[in-house]
Formats: structure tokens, sequence, C-alpha cells
């Protein structure tokens, strides 16, 4: 039974669409959509993580707690960054947004691109991602590790 004095407030829900579906203009279709591979974003927290455990089977506390800290800060540092990042091609535009807190974003015309191209390393090549180099009018713009297919 509900009491009478309850009061409850109606919020607007924050909408489960992306940065890119948000910001479509009219007419405007996605195309390709992909986001930051999880190799290269998640690799030194894990290479610390193994660190820990190595600590802890050779009896070091002090050493494996300290690995512990700094696999966990930068875990979360690179949770955040992978979720908070997009990108993605429409039938007019490229866009891209990087980051939560400091957002860098790139709002390119189909018609301004003058060209991309793609950094593999062997690394890229094995887990599937690269460095995707957008030039147009203007400096070029570099968004890395970035999965090649979603």
């Amino acid at each position: 039974m509900i009491e009478q004095g309850l009061k409850f407030r109606i919020t607007k829900r924050r909408s489960s669409v992306g940065y890119i579906e948000q910001n479509l203009i009219e007419g405007e279709v996605v195309i390709y959509k992909t986001k930051l591979h999880w190799f290269p974003v998640f690799f030194w927290p894990a290479f610390i993580l193994l660190l820990f455990v190595f600590g802890l089977i050779s009896d070091n506390g002090e050493a494996g707690a300290f690995f512990l800290l700094i696999a966990l800060i930068l875990g979360l540092g690179s949770l955040v960054n992978y979720s908070a990042s997009e990108f993605g091609v429409t039938n007019k535009r490229i866009l891209a947004k990087v980051g939560w807190v400091s957002r860098r974003s790139l709002d390119m015309l189909l018609t301004k691109v003058e060209g991309i191209y793609v950094e593999q390393g062997i690394l890229g090549r094995i887990f599937g991602y690269g460095t995707v180099v957008v030039t147009g009018t203007g400096a070029p713009r570099v968004y890395s590790k970035i999965l090649h297919t979603l």
C-alpha cells in the first residue's frame, strides 16, 4: 500500500542513444559505426594486474598491493576512455567523440575530407585494430586503436 505523503519526482531518463545518433542532421543515415579496440586500451592495466598476481605468488605483499592499486587506477581510466569513445561515418559526415570529462570531437563533412589512411603494426594486424588518420581542410585528425569491424 502506498502512503499518501509520498511524492514522486519524474525525471527525464538519459537516452541510451549514442553521441552519433544524437547529432544526426535531417536526412543523415549512419553507414558505419565503431569503437576503440579492447586490446590496446586494456593492455597496460592487464599487464600490471599480472605483476600483482606475480607479487602474490612470490609473497611480496607490499609490491603486490602497489601493483594492484596502479592496475585499478589505470583500469578505471581505460574503462572510462573505452566506454566514452564513439566513431562513425554517415552519408554526409565523419563523426568522432573521445573522452568523458575532457571531450574531443571531430565533425567533418565528407566533401571536406582529403584523405583517410590506416596504420597497423604487427599487433594491430593480429588483433584487428589500427590508427585511423583523417585529413581534411586544416590539420589531420588522428584517432588510434580503432576496431575495424563492429
